[in-house]
């Protein structure tokens, strides 16, 4: 069901999605059918991969995604080799008891736990702000802190998010929306039938997570990705996952040299992906319409949190945060009859959702080989949350359990973190294999430069 609706919102050609097989088993504990949203999610970004190679040699490759891996990579795909991963999550993010329900903080940026916690008068001790949670209604605390400029989401259900202005205006939008732009394209690019998108050059503007696992895909195919952070952004927790095949460099975009350097390296990027709220990029200067100024023929991937329209369109999210708001952890609470907010087993929404972002990237190339013409595509985390509340239920007492050492690489991937192992890629495409040329790196390693 998930796949045949991502194709379908894509635009694809039906001869690539007929080439897409899926195998074996690896079910997610949950209610909702998160394994059967991961390998359609893959399977979508691998349908494009092949319809790509279709458009260009006239030769459809077979696709086979596994269903266990798919499930796995949504998850960790490392094993670090004599070294430890840090904690993914601030001590203050999670799930409190407020006096009329609960809410979850998003507190790993340092400024969204700052606002959370001059809102609450509380040091940056959880046992503290459990107590000046509890005396505060939910709505008012979510309020408040996300004016404060916090991130933060109350517990809704499923009804009362369909009901919630926000829940309506992302019913009424499409899972991904395509528009082929009138500008034409200048590039010479040549796709190569082994290494698909070898020579395209990827523009990441993305952080936490499904923006960097969408060029984390597409740098499985030969890309050159080249992400770009602020001066003191870190994600320690989860840099050595996402970083994987790119190269990574900062640049200010509070300095006008800044700014500057961000155009020339936009004028020689073939793909851009972003996840800036709404408004954020046009108040930098970059609107829609001077992006495709500076770069005809660019493919332009954006995400949102909460979606397109609607009062929270410029709202700061995280998939966590959706999750509440969404109705998908108070859905987990009372199926399973818990006493406190029950999520999926994964941040889902971030995962399934850059793969579809990579999936439009590609489609946007195979439309610009096919018109010389750019490509927009635009999608959401809280219109992924609708696909996979609208699917089918679960049984949340299978699972697949953890990686088997046959799921494992034989090889060593000498990162910047240290040597780990890698899962091995979740799809196959005939003659096309999935690999990264580059080990995971740590940000700011390289120069702002293609």
């Amino acid at each position: 069901m998930f796949f045949s609706a991502m194709w379908r919102e894509l635009g694809g050609d039906p001869a690539a999605a007929e080439r897409v097989q899926f195998a074996g088993d690896g079910p997610l504990p949950s209610v909702f059918a998160v394994s059967g949203l991961a390998a359609s999610a893959i399977g979508a970004a691998g349908a494009a991969v092949a319809e790509l190679i279709l458009t260009r040699f006239a030769d459809a490759p077979r696709v086979c995604v596994d269903r266990k891996l798919s499930s796995l990579w949504f998850s960790w795909s490392m094993r670090p080799i004599g070294w430890e991963l840090p904690n993914p999550w601030d001590p203050v993010a999670g799930d409190y008891a407020a006096a009329d329900g609960w809410i979850r903080l998003h507190t790993n940026a340092p400024h969204h736990r700052d606002a959370a916690l001059s809102v609450l008068g509380a040091a940056a001790e959880r046992a503290e702000v459990a107590r000046a949670v509890s005396r505060w209604e939910a709505h008012a605390l979510e309020s408040s802190i996300v004016d404060r400029g916090g991130c933060a989401a109350m517990m809704r259900s499923q009804q009362q998010w369909k009901q919630h202005p926000q829940g309506e205006s992302v019913g009424a939008e499409p899972l991904l929306a395509l528009e082929t732009t009138g500008d034409t394209c200048r590039t010479h690019w040549s796709p190569d039938r082994h290494r698909p998108l070898r020579g395209i050059r990827v523009l990441d503007l993305t952080r936490v997570l499904a923006g960097p696992v969408a060029t984390r895909f597409l740098a499985g195919f030969g890309a050159d990705v080249l992400r770009i952070d602020p001066p003191a952004w870190d994600e320690p927790g989860v840099i050595p996952e996402v970083t994987l095949g790119k190269r990574c460099a900062r640049l200010d975009l509070r300095d006008p040299a800044g700014l500057a350097r961000l155009r020339e390296l936009l004028r020689e990027a073939d793909i851009l992906v972003h996840g800036y709220r709404a408004d954020a990029l046009a108040k930098l200067g970059f609107t829609a319409q001077a992006r495709r100024e500076l770069r005809p023929g660019l493919i332009d991937v954006s995400l949102n949190a909460y979606g397109w329209s609607g009062p929270w369109r410029n709202r700061r999210g995280f998939d966590s945060l959706v999750q509440m708001s969404a109705g998908i952890a108070e859905t987990g609470m009372r199926a399973l009859q818990r006493d406190r907010p029950t999520p999926l087993p994964v941040q889902a929404l971030d995962h399934a959702t850059g793969y579809l972002m990579a999936a439009a990237a590609i489609r946007g190339l195979t439309e610009r080989l096919r018109v010389g013409r750019g490509f927009e595509a635009r999608t959401s985390l809280a219109r992924t949350a609708a696909l996979l509340t609208s699917g089918p239920t679960a049984d949340p007492s299978t699972s697949a359990g953890p990686a088997s050492e046959g799921d494992w690489s034989d090889e060593t991937e000498h990162s910047g973190f240290g040597p780990l192992r890698r899962l091995r890629a979740p799809l196959e495409i005939d003659e096309a294999p999935m690999h990264w040329d580059r080990p995971a790196s740590r940000l700011g390693a390289a120069p702002p430069e293609w």
